[in-house]
């Protein structure tokens, strides 16, 4: 198939091996479109998805930039463009700063920031020339509010979201949209083994802390309040509007971070307004005598 039907669109989504991207997957093939599911492990993908004539899997690790080059080749060879790129792989090295190692540090931002980045500029030539597309960017709460543990993964989508706001008037004259996802707490795998990093504990001053923080997530893995099929189908449903939202908050937990995080710019805005609002530039007082 070489072009583009009516009805369907070409998704291309990162990570669809398992959790969140599995279900993005099949909420796709639902309701009609052509997907290229792409992962570290294509097996893991035919296994999960099954066979499917618009579905294809390729081979990609999201921090090899030519991994990213070949995906979108083999797209644009098969079905003969891509018209939403999901960016939804991801994992999660959480603890205390002083305890996360600099390697562990980069490997987060490695996979997080600059992954999403390396598929984004593979895929937006193909979008330019296209003229259209959607590239949906899977951020989080963290992107919006950071916390305790989470100083590599928030410093990475906190970096996502500065990203995708700075492109987004960057590729708009080519008709190509963006949508950042920030799910709250979601019934995936980023809390299991093969998704979290711990730091090493090392240090003593952070040793309570950090016995309480991966015990209380340990027991909250696969109780999370969030449906992730739920998500996807909204994801999808998004997707298929003439202008999607620029941010979706995923969960009421979401949509909570979001009013409290408002709250508090506002009020450190007012907090000190009079001193922010008289530090111009007076000609007067700073002339030569």
């Amino acid at each position: 198939m070489s072009k583009k039907s009516t009805n369907k669109q070409v998704w291309m989504i990162t990570g669809a091996g398992r959790g969140l991207g599995i279900d993005l997957a099949r909420a796709a093939l639902k309701v009609g479109h052509l997907v290229v599911a792409t992962g570290r492990n294509p097996e893991q993908i035919r296994s999960a998805l099954g066979d499917h004539q618009d579905l294809l899997t390729i081979k990609l690790d999201v921090t090899r930039p030519e991994d990213a080059q070949a995906a979108v080749e083999a797209t644009l060879e098969r079905f003969g463009r891509l018209d939403v790129l999901v960016n939804n792989a991801g994992n999660f090295y959480a603890g205390f700063f002083e305890e996360l190692s600099p390697e562990q540090v980069r490997s987060q931002i490695e996979t997080l920031l600059f992954g999403p980045m390396n598929v984004a500029r593979a895929a937006l030539p193909a979008m330019r020339r296209q003229r259209s597309g959607l590239l949906i960017t899977l951020s989080s709460t963290a992107g919006i509010s950071g916390g305790v543990f989470c100083t590599a993964y928030a410093a990475a989508k906190f970096g996502l979201e500065g990203w995708m706001e700075s492109l987004t008037p960057e590729v708009a004259p080519f008709g190509i949209r963006t949508m950042l996802v920030e799910p709250g707490f979601f019934r995936t795998e980023l809390l299991t083994e093969t998704s979290t990093t711990y730091a090493q504990p090392h240090i003593d001053d952070y040793a309570e802390k950090t016995q309480e923080t991966i015990t209380a997530w340990n027991g909250m893995n696969g109780q999370q309040g969030g449906d992730p099929a739920k998500l996807a189908h909204a994801i999808v449903q998004l997707a298929a509007q003439d202008e999607p939202p620029f941010r979706f908050a995923a969960g009421a937990d979401a949509v909570k971070v979001f009013e409290q995080k408002a709250r508090d710019l506002l009020a450190q805005a007012n907090a000190h307004r009079a001193l922010s609002s008289n530090l111009d530039h007076d000609p007067q007082t700073s002339a030569p005598q």
